[in-house]
């Protein structure tokens, strides 16, 4: 559908201002492609944004500010129909740029610093009318040396675009292709709520995955390796701790491009912290919600790669845990810390 490559190219505008970063080309597209009652809703501490306008003044202007030579790279780019009649563009990458000037109160390292993104748009009638978007932030606090809570089971790497090496999707829009893709996700979403009543086995994980599937979770969970690793590293954990989680596809936008699909949700599920296990936190029987946004890219009829990001900042600040006022804590041991 012709549709999605002009939705594409849309938010291609945006992406270029910001890979080229330039604040007046910048200013001039987020005046000219969004709507001005559009919804904008970023990661903790951010949240959903009062105006358009300050998507300049309080996401995008401090941040090229602190990664001084601010680049944006994408290494995944679709588009296509949801399952709730929206258009959607889903786009992965990670923004970098040299850590010269602290930013949220993390204090800069002097080198080369990257931050994973997870960034939605909706688009109808040729403007932006929403916006979802999860950023690491726990990954800058790791490279400057500041992350003040548990440990990752898995493994902290900077995670890479597709193997595949086709994740800009730039050409015409199959729908045939897509909705392959999109049907074998939606089986795989579905079989994990088999767990309460089947348990592991009633997932039927080796269905739906490559024996040789990466999935890429966010930083303080980390990657993990083939299934096995999926399980070790964040399903059992997360299972264990949150047997009650509910992931409902149907309250949020899952769609599909070519091999790719992608999902997002504000939030996308929601569930009660009864055990634990999970990223150190204790079995206080907290309710929470959790803004998860995906992508996965299926190969010969399986999910070969997997990108996971979670909003874990606003994870903890539902359980009252300050991770950046901890951070700032962790930051007095620094000698150089009361110099600057």
């Amino acid at each position: 559908m012709l549709i999605h490559n002009k939705n594409k190219d849309i938010v291609n505008k945006l992406r270029t201002s910001l890979y080229n970063y330039s604040d007046e080309a910048l200013i001039d597209n987020i005046d000219k492609l969004i709507a001005d009652t559009a919804t904008l809703q970023f990661t903790f501490p951010f949240e959903t944004l009062q105006s358009k306008h300050q998507l300049y003044s309080h996401i995008y202007k401090p941040l090229a500010d602190a990664f001084v030579g601010l680049e944006r790279r994408d290494t995944i780019v679709i588009a296509g129909d949801s399952n709730h009649e929206s258009q959607w563009v889903g786009c992965c990458g990670y923004y970098t740029g040299s850590f010269e000037k602290a930013w949220l109160d993390i204090l800069p390292t002097g080198h080369q610093v990257s931050m994973r993104f997870h960034e939605f748009f909706r688009i109808e009638n040729g403007l932006i009318v929403e916006i979802q978007a999860v950023w690491d932030i726990p990954e800058v606090m790791m490279q400057a040396g500041a992350w003040p809570l548990s440990p990752s089971l898995g493994r902290e790497w900077h995670v890479p675009g597709p193997a595949t090496q086709d994740g800009i999707v730039t050409s015409a829009y199959n729908e045939t292709a897509a909705k392959k893709s999109l049907d074998i996700v939606s089986a795989m979403c579905a079989s994990l709520g088999d767990f309460a009543n089947g348990g592991v086995e009633a997932m039927q994980l080796e269905k739906y995955w490559h024996p040789h599937c990466s999935w890429y979770g966010p930083s303080a969970i980390g990657t993990a390796r083939g299934i096995k690793g999926f399980r070790n590293w964040h399903q059992i954990p997360f299972l264990k701790a949150l047997p009650n989680r509910i992931g409902d596809t149907t309250k949020g936008y899952l769609f599909a491009d070519a091999g790719y699909v992608g999902f997002t949700a504000w939030p996308g599920m929601s569930m009660t912290i009864s055990q634990g296990g999970w990223l150190g936190i204790a079995p206080s029987n907290q309710k929470i919600t959790m803004r998860s946004l995906d992508f996965w890219r299926v190969e010969n009829g399986l999910i070969r790669e997997n990108w996971v990001l979670i909003d874990l900042l606003d994870v903890y600040n539902q359980i009252g845990v300050d991770v950046l006022g901890r951070m700032k804590e962790l930051n007095k041991a620094r000698l150089n810390y009361f110099e600057r």
